[in-house]
């Protein structure tokens, strides 16, 4: 899943928010380096990473996109995820989008002290071009798909998201609504047992 997903299954605790934004960037012992609460949010980003990398349904999503992107597709059904996400954002929570980002980048800068390097950068592009509200619109899509084109170690097509968007939206777009309801459950279920 990719930043808005990650975020919105934190369920507005503030510490596991913070936590599973830097939890990319947080490698092996570095884990130590953080307060208990962040670290649960670190953990619970590994388990949803591993949960959706390993279901069915995102396979499958895959699988559509495999033709145009090979092995970055599954970063383009991370991005699309949050795509259909942020369209229908209405269905899975009550708050505005525009009021829930504002949320999200408000919580993010009060922890910035504990950001390392990368996740410092990260979250200056992140909040000075709207990433997750934007995720709303084919242009906010198309724009975070071309960033990453640009980093990538091989060539990757993902600056060129869109063709793949319109053909298989439809279907992608179902995909993520049997997958996430899951995605949801079992992300409660292992906060949980973190906390427990």
């Amino acid at each position: 899943m990719n930043f808005l997903a990650h975020q919105f299954l934190s369920f507005e605790i503030k510490p596991i928010m913070v936590g599973n934004f830097i939890a990319d960037t947080v490698k092996g012992k570095a884990l130590e380096n953080y307060d208990a609460d962040i670290q649960k949010g670190i953990l619970l980003h590994r388990f949803i990473d591993s949960f959706t990398d390993s279901h069915e349904i995102t396979l499958q999503s895959r699988e559509r996109l495999y033709g145009h992107f090979g092995k970055y597709a599954a970063v383009v059904q991370d991005v699309f995820y949050d795509h259909f996400l942020a369209m229908n954002w209405s269905q899975y929570h009550k708050v505005d989008l525009d009021e829930y980002t504002r949320f999200i980048y408000l919580t993010l800068d009060d922890y910035r002290s504990v950001f390392n390097e990368r996740a410092e950068r990260t979250f200056h592009f992140m909040q000075m071009q709207n990433w997750l509200g934007s995720y709303a619109t084919r242009e906010g899509i198309d724009r975070a798909l071309s960033g990453l084109s640009k980093r990538a170690s091989f060539p990757s097509n993902m600056d060129e998201s869109l063709p793949a968007l319109e053909e298989h939206g439809d279907d992608i777009s179902t995909d993520f609504e049997v997958f996430f309801p899951d995605l949801i459950f079992a992300t409660q279920a292992k906060l949980a047992e973190i906390n427990s």
